[in-house]
C-alpha cells in the first residue's frame, strides 16, 4: 500500500495546467462501444480508474493505441462478447465502479451485457437502479444472480420511449443515453443530468452520427439511428481538480496561476469558493488565486451562518463538498456543509480534527464548520478512504505543522494524475513511498 509523506508549511508557485476529466473519460471511452470505427479521445487522464478502464476494454477485443501521452485511439471492431462471462471480467469489472456505463452501448450494439456489482469509493449506498429501469424500459431484460452477484441483461432490440428518471443521476444518464441512441424510434429522457461532461459526450455521439437534441437541458429527445461512427473528441479540463488547486492555494497562503480552466463549463464552483473568502481572478481562460494572509467566510443576506450544499448541475458538484469543507478549516466564520448523496462521504473529518480543526459532524450529510482563522494543523498519520477524501486530506496535510503520512495514496492517483509530481513542482513537499 502506497503512501505519501507531506511536509507542511510549504508555499506554492508557479502554473499548473489541469488534467483531463476523470468523469468525462470514463464515459465517453465507454461509448467507443458504439462504433466498429476508430475513435480518437485525447486530453485522457493518466490515472488509475481510467488506466483499468481503458485495460478491460483491451482485453474485451477492442483495439487500443496511445497516440501521446494524453491520446488515444480505440476500435471496438471484433469486440468479444464471450469474455464477458470469464471470471477475469467478473474480477476486473466488478473493482472498477465506471465498468456500469459498459451496459448501455454493449445492448444497444450486441444485445447483451453482463456486470457484477460495481466497486469504487466506499462513500455509502449508489444505487444502480435509474441505469437498470431506464434500460429496461427501452426493451432490456435484466436478471440478477444473487449468488454470484451478476446482472444477465439482454434484449433482442430497443425501442425509444418516454422516461421521466427518479434522479438526474450523471452516470445513469449517460448509460441511458449511450443505449437509446441506437433503439428504434425517438427516446425523451425527463430530469436527465446536464452536466458539462453530459454535454460533452452528446456532442461526441451527435458527431458520431447520432440525433440528440436538448443538450444542456434536464429534457434529451433522441432519434435512434442504425450505426454510428468514427471522431476524434477532446475531453475537458477536470473541474475536480481546477477547484482542489484553488483550495490548494487558499490553505497554503499561496499565489497560484490554473492554466486553461474551460472557464465557463465551472458553472458555480469560482463563485462557491468567493463565499468562503477565497479571492480568484479570471484571466482569459486561467485562473490566478492570490497569496492571502487570511480569508473570511461569508453569510447569506440576513446575517445567518452560510449553508454549503450539492445539488444536480448546474447546482455545486458533490466532488467538490470535501475540499470546501477542508478549506473551511482555516477561515474566519463558520459554514454548514450538507452533503446530500453519500451518507459515509463526510466520516473523514475525524482525522480533520485530530488535525485541531474545529468541526461538528452533524450527522452523516451535515457537519460545521468552526472556521478560526489561519493556524497550522497538526501533522498525523491517516488513511485515504476514497478520493476526495483523499485530496481534502492531502490539502490539511500541505496546511499542518510537521510531516504528515497519508496511506492507501491508490485511492487519491484513482483520480489525480501524478499529483505529488506536479504539485512538488510548484514548491510542495511531497514523497511517496511504495
Amino acid at each position: 500500500m502506497a503512501s505519501f509523506i507531506i511536509e507542511g508549511g510549504c508555499k506554492l508557485k508557479g502554473e499548473i495546467t489541469p488534467q483531463g476529466a476523470k468523469n468525462e473519460a470514463l464515459q465517453v471511452i465507454c461509448a467507443v462501444l458504439l462504433t466498429p470505427e476508430e475513435v480518437i479521445i485525447e486530453n485522457i487522464p493518466d490515472i488509475l480508474d481510467v488506466n483499468n478502464l481503458i485495460a478491460l476494454l483491451s482485453e474485451m477485443g477492442v483495439e487500443t493505441k496511445r497516440l501521446s501521452e494524453d491520446s488515444w485511439s480505440f476500435k471496438a471492431e471484433n469486440v468479444n462478447i464471450d469474455y464477458l462471462q470469464t471470471p477475469e471480467f467478473l474480477k476486473k469489472s466488478a473493482s472498477l465502479r465506471g465498468s456500469v456505463m459498459i451496459i448501455g452501448p454493449l445492448v444497444a450494439r450486441f444485445g447483451k451485457a453482463m456486470l457484477p456489482k460495481p466497486g469504487g469509493d466506499k462513500i455509502g449506498r449508489r444505487r444502480l437502479d435509474t441505469h437498470f429501469i431506464g434500460i429496461q424500459k427501452l426493451g432490456a431484460d435484466f436478471k440478477y444472480d444473487d449468488a454470484q452477484q451478476i446482472y444477465n441483461i439482454t434484449a433482442d432490440k430497443l425501442q425509444g420511449t418516454y422516461m421521466l428518471l427518479d434522479e438526474a443521476s450523471v452516470t445513469g444518464t449517460a448509460n441511458i443515453l449511450m443505449a437509446a441512441v441506437l433503439a428504434e424510434g425517438e427516446t425523451t429522457i425527463y430530469n436527465a443530468a446536464c452536466e458539462p461532461y453530459l454535454q460533452q459526450l452528446s456532442k461526441m455521439l451527435n458527431q458520431m452520427g447520432a440525433k440528440i437534441s436538448g443538450v444542456g437541458s434536464n429534457l434529451l429527445r433522441i432519434e435512434g439511428v442504425k450505426s454510428l461512427g468514427g471522431v476524434k473528441h477532446r475531453i475537458l479540463p477536470d473541474m475536480i481538480e481546477i477547484g482542489s488547486f484553488i483550495g490548494m492555494a487558499a490553505m497554503t497562503g499561496s499565489e497560484i496561476t490554473i492554466k486553461n480552466v474551460a472557464y465557463d463549463d465551472l458553472g458555480i464552483i469560482p463563485d462557491t469558493f468567493r463565499r468562503l473568502g477565497i479571492k480568484l481572478e479570471r484571466k482569459g481562460d486561467d485562473i490566478h488565486i492570490p497569496a492571502q494572509k487570511e480569508y473570511e467566510i461569508d453569510t447569506f443576506i440576513d446575517g445567518s451562518i452560510l449553508t454549503i450544499a450539492d445539488s444536480p448541475w448546474p447546482g455545486l458538484t458533490p466532488d467538490l463538498i470535501s475540499v470546501l469543507l477542508v478549506v473551511a478549516t482555516q477561515a474566519k466564520g463558520s459554514v454548514l456543509i450538507h452533503q446530500k448523496m453519500f451518507e459515509s462521504r463526510l466520516f473523514f473529518v475525524d482525522k480533520l480534527i485530530d488535525m485541531g480543526a474545529q468541526i461538528i459532524l452533524c450527522d452523516p450529510h451535515r457537519a460545521t464548520v468552526i472556521g478560526t482563522g489561519k493556524r497550522p494543523m497538526r501533522a498525523t498519520t491517516m488513511t485515504s478512504p476514497d478520493i476526495r477524501a483523499g485530496i481534502a486530506l492531502l490539502i490539511a496535510a500541505m496546511c499542518a505543522d510537521g510531516k504528515s503520512t497519508i496511506h492507501n495514496i491508490d485511492q487519491i492517483d484513482r483520480g489525480y494524475q501524478n499529483i505529488d509530481v506536479r504539485l512538488n513542482q510548484l514548491g510542495a513537499n511531497i514523497m511517496r513511498l511504495d
